[in-house]
């Protein structure tokens, strides 16, 4: 008896150290794996206290202690007041945070734009006022004296006067799909990363917007299945490569004369406005003017005053350049800071109020890969750079004079900073390929405050489920370039054994798959596969970021040439090892990954047997023309470029399994891209799986969605890929 109970007892002990399988249904419908993080996270004024969105209230901690000490706004309590429903978005406070904006019941446009309402607070006298009761607005913004709140509706401008409770319009031609002001259109937004186009003085007395006239710009129209007799089909303005653009003009509203008036930038045509900035004079605007190839940038100061105009900074290139939001005029209003890749690498510098630059800040062979901010109080810039390591991010400070330079991180991996408004404190995310996102305060002298989330568990997720380690590798190409790459080697990896690949990449400009960092939910597709007998890597191809302009520029005017030799190289190099199957590698990618696995089996079907391509662009002719002139000009410039490397044109060298997905309201990659990719499959008359989500935009999520997907994926590789012949059948 007791024996047995021995043996019982071991069998349950054995049972229950088990490893658990990773699904792909406890990946993408219960979430199980997701981490905990640090969500809302706003400093205040004074730089020791900041504000959270817990359970719909906005409460203030201290951030040296994790006190809570007090509840700011709770929605709960002013539920059905002026039409607040009581859940609350997000929020935002006026320049001395006496007011509060509250967001409420967001309606999505497209990425970054949306509708809201929209209620301020007021704290001195407990008020709680709508500012537009008739519906959803876009981009509320307080003026800096906080009397009035700028706003649009329906393709118009507004404010709203706090102090008379009148609402008072700036604009008055708005009309979907002609005319926007105060807002931009699709591409600006989806490419230049800008959706609110309006922005107050310093003095709060005008508000300089843009205007869009896309009256001439070709539309799009994409079908919606809603269950209804007839489809709904949801019209809007894409300009394509080549189409014509937005007319685009600058404004100037006087609240003083409420007047508007054109500001005076110069020729418009084919131009772009990608930025609008105040100087700290009050009375001059920084308009940045941008020409269509977007290799010639100028920053244009206006005197809002008298009209003068001055060139501020102009910057030319041979490739591109690419905006970014880093750039900040000092309060001294003789010096601005600025970022640039004019050495070869992205470094900041200071530069004067006649546009001389007076030195650099930042110097070496490594990019600045983010910007912090500025502590004029000490002199000090905060950034983040690779100079470690192109797979590494560390956080660095620096003096307004170039000195005192000062690595702040000790941890190697990624590191991403946040600073309190003084900069006396500021968070730290950092994480690894193997180690999920920790969350921490320092102070200006990196001491460790206090820890705000450190997911000391979910090392003992990783163990229950049996993780497998994440291991980088480099290899040369045929082309003597040196690339990087990480793998995860199958569940009881046994070298004298030949395990299928499956190669995940992504190789859009600019980007990069390959760095010491944590790969989010991708990690546990990634790792069941490996349990499932995968080896499964990825690898960075030229074009991609971090390793200075040349290396990222290289691919200029031949979108996918460089980047599907490469994939290919790296899918050699895979199938060269002692413990792969060479007749057995596949390829995966999203966006512009799916784009680059199209290209790659077609042009290397002698070395993938399977291709996944979810929502890929097969012609760049059909994407937006800011993305895509950026890289390749126009068709009528660059037709080879664009011929050369669209996988549309290569449909005949199909030869192995093809897995063609896209969702069916992709407003940004649109389904004619697979659609004419079917139509050149079939007219090779080459076999193919194709799958459509109705309804779904370009990340196809919603419900059910993803793990649809998932699903369908993983079976598809489990088919004809583990289960497969590979490429063996396939040889001549």
């Amino acid at each position: 008896m007791r024996l047995l109970v021995w043996l019982l007892v071991g069998f349950v002990s054995t049972s229950l150290m088990a490893q658990e399988p990773i699904t792909v249904e406890a990946i993408w419908r219960d979430y199980k794996f997701i981490p905990k993080s640090v969500p809302g996270f706003n400093f205040l004024n004074d730089g020791r206290h900041y504000t959270r969105l817990e359970d719909n209230v906005i409460k203030k901690y201290d951030i040296t202690t994790g006190e809570h000490v007090a509840d700011l706004f709770d929605g709960e309590e002013i539920k059905g007041q002026l039409g607040f429903e009581g859940e609350i978005e997000d929020y935002s406070f006026n320049h001395d945070e006496s007011m509060i904006l509250i967001e409420s019941e967001n309606e999505s446009i497209y990425r970054r734009s949306y509708l809201a309402k929209y209620h301020i607070f007021d704290f001195k006298s407990d008020k709680l006022h709508a500012l537009y009761e008739e519906g959803r607005v876009m981009n509320a913004t307080f003026s800096p004296d906080a009397s009035k709140v700028g706003y649009v509706f329906e393709n118009n401008l507004y404010y709203y006067d706090l102090a008379e409770q009148l609402t008072l319009p700036i604009t008055f031609d708005g009309e979907t799909n002609k005319i926007i002001n105060g807002v931009t259109d699709w591409v600006y937004e989806e490419e230049l990363s800008i959706v609110k186009a309006f922005w107050w003085s310093p003095d709060s007395k005008q508000i300089a917007y843009l205007r869009f006239d896309e009256s001439e710009v070709p539309e799009f129209t994409m079908t919606l299945y809603k269950d209804e007799l007839y489809p709904e089909y949801q019209t809007f303005k894409y300009p394509k490569v080549g189409a014509k653009n937005a007319e685009i003009s600058a404004h100037l509203f006087d609240l003083r004369t409420e007047e508007s008036a054109p500001l005076n930038v110069g020729n418009l045509d084919d131009m772009y406005i990608p930025r609008v900035k105040w100087t700290n004079a009050g009375d001059e605007v920084c308009i940045y003017k941008m020409n269509r190839h977007q290799n010639h940038l100028q920053l244009i100061a206006i005197n809002t005053e008298n009209g003068k105009t001055r060139t501020l900074l102009e910057e030319k290139n041979k490739y591109y350049i690419d905006i970014t939001n880093d750039h900040t005029f000092l309060n001294d209003g003789k010096h601005f800071v600025w970022t640039s890749e004019k050495s070869g690498y992205n470094h900041i510098y200071l530069y004067d109020m006649d546009g001389k630059e007076v030195r650099a800040l930042t110097s070496g062979d490594y990019d600045v890969t983010s910007f912090y901010g500025v502590d004029e109080a000490r002199g000090m810039v905060y950034y983040q750079s690779a100079e470690v390591s192109p797979l590494e991010r560390h956080v660095y400070s620096v003096g307004l004079d170039g000195k005192s330079k000062k690595k702040l991180t000790k941890k190697s991996g990624t590191n991403n900073a946040s600073f309190s408004s003084t900069f006396d404190y500021y968070t730290l995310n950092h994480s690894s390929v193997n180690v999920v996102n920790s969350y921490n305060v320092f102070d200006r002298k990196q001491r460790l405050i206090r820890e705000l989330e450190s997911n000391k568990s979910y090392k003992g997720l990783q163990k229950r489920h049996g993780v497998r380690p994440v291991e980088f590798f480099q290899f040369t190409t045929t082309e003597n370039v040196e690339l990087n790459g990480w793998m995860i080697k199958p569940k009881n990896f046994d070298p004298t054994k030949k395990y299928p690949v499956f190669l995940t990449q992504y190789s859009g400009p600019g980007s990069q798959q390959v760095t010491d960092s944590w790969k989010g939910m991708n990690y546990w597709w990634y790792q069941m596969l490996a349990q499932e007998g995968y080896l499964v890597a990825c690898v960075d191809p030229r074009g991609t970021g971090a390793r200075g302009e040349e290396f990222k520029k290289m691919t200029y005017l031949e979108l996918g040439k460089y980047e599907t030799q490469d994939q290919i190289e790296a899918g050699k190099y895979l199938a060269s090892l002692p413990y792969t199957d060479p007749l057995k590698i596949g390829i995966f990618g999203w966006s512009y990954g799916g784009y680059m696995s199209s290209l790659a089996i077609l042009k290397g079907n002698d070395v993938f047997s399977v291709a996944i391509a979810v929502a890929p662009v097969t012609s760049w002719k059909w994407y937006d023309t800011i993305y895509t002139e950026r890289y390749m000009r126009t068709l009528a410039e660059n037709e080879s470029g664009y011929r050369d490397n669209s996988p549309i044109y290569f449909a005949d060298r199909l030869r192995g399994k093809y897995l063609l997905v896209h969702g069916g309201a992709d407003d940004n990659v649109h389904l004619q891209n697979s659609m004419e990719m079917s139509n050149a499959l079939i007219a090779a008359n080459k076999q193919f799986d194709t799958y459509i989500y109705p309804n779904r935009n370009h990340g196809i999520f919603g419900g059910t969605s993803r793990m649809h997907l998932y699903n369908k994926m993983t079976n598809f590789l489990h088919e004809n890929l583990m289960n497969g012949e590979g490429l063996q059948e396939l040889k001549p």
